[in-house]
């Protein structure tokens, strides 16, 4: 990400005033205590080189029904900002199936 990406988001959150409802939602959902729901809706997983790797057994814990997968060689938690193309073709292609199926 350049250092643009970086304070273009950091503004956001700051002009808006919404960092600390960001921070809220994560701080109460790490200190719940509630187990995760199981979701059986069609899902896709999106795996970027630069993130958390070992993502499969939590969303197959978490999500009865994937139905697609993509793993990327770049991009990272900010795959939007990163690889803006690989995310909307993947993107484009996991709605498509959806459509077929």
């Amino acid at each position: 990400m350049t250092r643009d990406q970086i304070l273009t988001q950091v503004t956001l959150y700051w002009l808006t005033n919404t960092q600390a409802t960001a921070g809220r939602y994560h701080y109460a959902e790490a200190h719940s205590g509630a187990e995760p729901a199981i979701n059986t809706a069609p899902t896709g997983v999106a795996v970027f080189a630069d993130d958390f790797q070992t993502i499969r057994s939590l969303a197959e814990r978490d999500n009865t029904n994937i139905v697609h997968w993509s793993e990327f060689p770049t991009g990272g938690h900010y795959a939007s900002l990163e690889a803006p193309d690989a995310v909307t073709a993947d993107l484009r292609t996991f709605f498509a199936a959806l459509r077929k199926g």
